[in-house]
């Protein structure tokens, strides 16, 4: 059976790129990408939880980890890659949204094909 949050993490990418191919509005299309990016977001964190003898394991930052020996611990990487992903796709629609906003003052719309027949 597939864990939840597998599925959930699926259903995440393939609503962001269904919005991104079939809408037209510059802000839903950032919106999109921001959606794709927390399903792979959560695809990453899931793929660092592997059962190991039928024992969930722990987060590494667990205070208490010494006392737990013998038990898995998650690994650090995935949450160190989603953690920089995170601050590098904040950054990235931050100027993806000022970009929008200047070629709303610029050109008064936010439709994308209104925006291509502007292109001389």
């Amino acid at each position: 059976m597939i864990p939840f949050q597998f599925v959930t993490a699926f259903l995440l990418i393939f609503m962001g790129i269904y919005a991104f191919l079939y809408k037209r509005n510059l802000i839903k299309l950032i919106l999109a990408l921001n959606i794709i990016d927390c399903g792979i977001h959560l695809l990453l964190i899931s793929l660092g939880y592997r059962l190991e003898n039928g024992v969930l394991p722990t987060a590494p930052i667990y205070t208490g980890y010494e006392t737990l020996k013998g038990t898995p611990m998650v690994g650090p990487i995935p949450q160190a890659l989603v953690l920089t992903s995170i601050v590098i796709g904040v950054c990235v629609l931050a100027l993806a949204m000022a970009l929008t906003i200047n070629a709303y003052r610029h050109y008064g719309s936010l439709d994308i094909n209104k925006l291509r027949r502007l292109r001389g």
